[in-house]
């Protein structure tokens, strides 16, 4: 399955990759999570490593936690998804409206895991929350295709639904590989990014093209 040129999906991925790797190569995972998460007890001032050291501005965190990942298979689960999931968005919408969707999703994702747990003290960081944006949107443009109704449940309800769950059991995974680095797995944070790509997906597509509804896509193999 190609798609034909995503140079916003090839350039998210590049830098994330860059920083991520050389950020777990220097050892520098606990440090680089520490000045670039996403605290959510930051949003209140009632945080602790605030107080104590000089942090990233918290307006920019959830776009700096993006780029920290808490060891490579982290980071090779969200680049895969970030390339399957990106490149398919960006062939319908262009690469400006797949910047706006991973932009929105990271912000997206951050104010979902705040309002899971204002006061908590732990780090967010990952890119996975900004890339189930681009999940959500990907389910929505192309559920049609695949899918089978379940009595009076729509295809296209059912295939939302699927990826949905497959999103979660996935990053189940994630959490259990990844439970060494002592990151958690923010499950808020991917939930309120899939849905800021539900929700942006009709409008981006009509402000792409100026269709009404989305159409199935054929794919070449």
């Amino acid at each position: 399955m190609r798609a034909r040129g995503a140079p916003a999906t090839f350039a998210i991925a590049a830098l994330t990759f860059v920083v991520s790797v050389a950020i777990i190569l220097l050892n520098w995972i606990e440090p680089a999570a520490l000045w670039a998460g996403f605290i959510p007890a930051r949003v209140s001032g009632t945080s602790y490593f605030a107080a104590q050291y000089k942090l990233a501005p918290l307006i920019l965190t959830p776009l700096t936690a993006t780029l920290v990942h808490g060891g490579f298979l982290h980071l090779g689960f969200n680049l895969f998804m970030l390339l399957f999931a990106g490149q398919q968005c960006e062939k319908l919408l262009g690469w400006k409206a797949v910047a706006v969707l991973y932009l929105v999703g990271a912000y997206a994702s951050v104010a979902a895991q705040w309002l899971a747990g204002p006061g908590a003290q732990v780090p967010m960081i990952g890119a996975s929350g900004a890339i189930s944006a681009l999940m959500g949107t990907y389910a929505l443009l192309y559920g049609r295709s695949r899918a089978k109704a379940i009595g009076p449940i729509p295809a296209r309800v059912v295939h939302v639904v699927w990826l949905a769950v497959a999103w979660t059991v996935l990053n189940l995974m994630i959490g259990i590989m990844s439970a060494g680095t002592d990151m958690p797995v923010a499950a808020p944070a991917h939930v309120g990014g899939f849905i800021a790509g539900l929700v942006l997906a009709r409008p981006l597509l009509r402000w792409r093209s100026g269709a009404a509804e989305p159409r199935p896509v054929s794919f070449s193999e």
